[in-house]
């Protein structure tokens, strides 16, 4: 019998668990450049926004190859409608990557994040690229300075590892506002997430595994449900470490995970945000059903400003049922959850407060809206009647400083 993987745990550590990576970056003012240095494959997926951006383009065409030496990312700057020199500019970052790493600018990726329609301070780039390149090393205060170099209004670096058996999947990702991410394959304020893993997988097992984890972490989340011209996910892998045949539905689970708890750093980072909240749907026709229905109440600005005003409006939250498009009666329950840790004991449990019960109201509204008031983590849970399709989605609410940050973003 193959020896199978042990629980998943999490560690406290960042992508330089990863034998062989090295990685630095710089932050000056708005601006920031970060590098990583990992032989492996490589797998992404993309933005559908229509408009994307030069990196966007240029890396989708990379990935193809599967062949991976290097990353490059700015922050500041989107290069996003840019037009010819935008290519132009996105190309010479790999090629001057590709140079220091004596590789193909084909294996080299490249991502920008920032303002849209402004040109890459290419001068100030290839000149820090000397910079950073010189300092690469593979330590935990390496991956953070990567991870800082590559924000924007992000309030907190988002790092999340877990090892599985012996097999390491590190994750680091930046993201605030612009956030509701529609990414497909490559074949087909910004959120980029980069993840690193040392297990041996096939270039196609990639593709399958990343394209599954996004749908079910970063596709679900959403902060304002505006799409970037720049939302990238990349997965590279070492291949290290052999994977049992057995134990490839446990990575791709873990892998899921990872990308699901960086999808939730994003959401409660939400640009202006006080509370983050899962929306989960039970019982609709169908996993499809139930997981647009979810988005779309996560998405919806009268439940998100509902929840910032600790309102209980759960009418907000079925009318966006309602109009999600999917089959449904009004024989719906609908509660809030929240994970508690018992003071006598320490073993964790859920409290809830219902609202509705087989679409009869509860009158517990009062009770619900304190609920928010001492919560800033939460799930919306709503049961419907017409199938056993299950699916959900992050949110987080909408707050004054939501509209001051984005007013003033390039001033």
């Amino acid at each position: 019998m193959q020896k199978r993987f042990a629980r998943m745990t999490r560690i406290d550590d960042s992508i330089n668990a990863i034998d062989g990576l090295e990685c630095w970056g710089i932050k000056e003012g708005k601006d920031g450049l970060g590098i990583v240095k990992c032989e492996g494959k490589i797998s992404g997926v993309f933005t559908t926004n229509r408009i994307k951006a030069a990196p966007v383009i240029v890396t989708a065409e990379h990935v193809k190859g599967g062949s991976f030496k290097g990353l490059v990312v700015n922050s500041g700057n989107a290069n996003a409608f840019t037009g010819e020199k935008g290519f132009e500019n996105a190309k010479r970052m790999a090629e001057i990557l590709a140079s220091k790493l004596s590789c193909k600018p084909e294996e080299i990726a490249v991502c920008s994040t920032g303002v849209i329609g402004r040109q890459l301070k290419m001068g100030w780039i290839e000149s820090k690229m000397e910079e950073v390149f010189a300092r690469l090393e593979n330590s935990r205060e390496a991956a953070k300075n990567f991870v800082k170099a590559i924000t924007t209004t992000d309030r907190f670096l988002k790092e999340y590892a877990v090892k599985v058996g012996d097999i390491i999947i590190a994750g680091v990702a930046k993201g605030a506002g612009m956030i509701a991410p529609s990414m497909k394959s490559a074949t087909t304020a910004t959120m980029l997430a980069f993840l690193f893993t040392d297990a041996d997988l096939e270039k196609t097992e990639m593709d399958g595994f990343l394209l599954n984890a996004v749908e079910r972490s970063f596709n679900v989340a959403t902060v304002d449900g505006d799409t970037s011209t720049n939302d990238t996910v990349l997965l590279i892998s070492t291949g290290k470490k052999k994977v049992e045949r057995d134990d490839k539905e446990l990575f791709r689970d873990a892998l899921t995970h990872v990308c699901f708890q960086l999808a939730k750093m994003i959401v409660k980072d939400g640009e202006g945000a006080t509370k983050v909240f899962e929306v989960h749907v039970k019982n609709a026709r169908s996993d499809e059903e139930a997981f647009k229905a979810a988005k779309t109440i996560a998405n919806s600005l009268l439940v998100k400003t509902a929840i910032f005003g600790c309102d209980a409006n759960w009418g907000r939250i079925i009318a966006a049922l309602g109009y999600s498009g999917i089959e449904i009666t009004e024989n719906i329950t609908l509660w809030f959850e929240k994970d508690v840790e018992s003071e006598k004991n320490g073993k964790k449990g859920n409290e809830k407060v219902y609202l509705l019960e087989k679409g009869v109201q509860t009158g517990f509204e009062d009770e619900a809206s304190d609920f928010l008031r001492k919560t800033d983590d939460f799930r919306i849970i709503v049961e419907l009647d017409v199938g056993d399709g299950k699916g959900y989605a992050i949110g987080c609410d909408l707050t004054y400083d939501y509209v001051k940050l984005n007013a003033e973003y390039t001033t």
